[in-house]
């Protein structure tokens, strides 16, 4: 099963995280001095704040899948849809180690697919600069 990923930048990450738990009725399961994320059931999302100074807004969407097979179904998708697609392998970005790839939508909206593997301590950073500087 997949799971619809948003990701914003935000001013003021504490006010945001209390704005968003309240919207959600739950608090975020990952909080660092950065970033916010949480997972969803109802509606099934990954939906992460990270905290800017220079631009807030929705930087891109995604799909995340449960499994590596789902994964590829969906890196086969975006490679059919007629617009670039630049794979990005296996990376540490956004707390997380997971393997991604990228498109974007006809308006020059970045869309992510990715599975993840694990959790980090490590913020790292994306291979692949989709979004003026934004990876994740």
């Amino acid at each position: 099963m997949k799971r619809l990923h948003i990701s914003i930048n935000v001013s003021d990450l504490e006010k945001s995280i209390r704005f968003y738990s309240d919207l959600f009725d739950e608090k975020p399961c990952v909080v660092k001095a950065d970033y916010a994320k949480w997972l969803l059931d109802d509606p099934r999302m990954n939906f992460v704040l990270e905290h800017s100074t220079t631009s807030t807004g929705m930087t891109h969407a995604g799909i995340q899948t449960e499994s590596e097979e789902e994964l590829h179904e969906v890196f086969e998708r975006m490679k059919t849809a007629e617009l670039p697609y630049l794979e990005e392998g296996t990376t540490t970005c956004c707390y997380a180690r997971s393997e991604k790839s990228w498109t974007h939508d006809p308006d020059g909206l970045p869309w992510e697919a990715f599975f993840t593997h694990h959790q980090t301590e490590e913020r790292g950073t994306s291979k692949v600069d989709v979004s003026a500087g934004n990876c994740c």
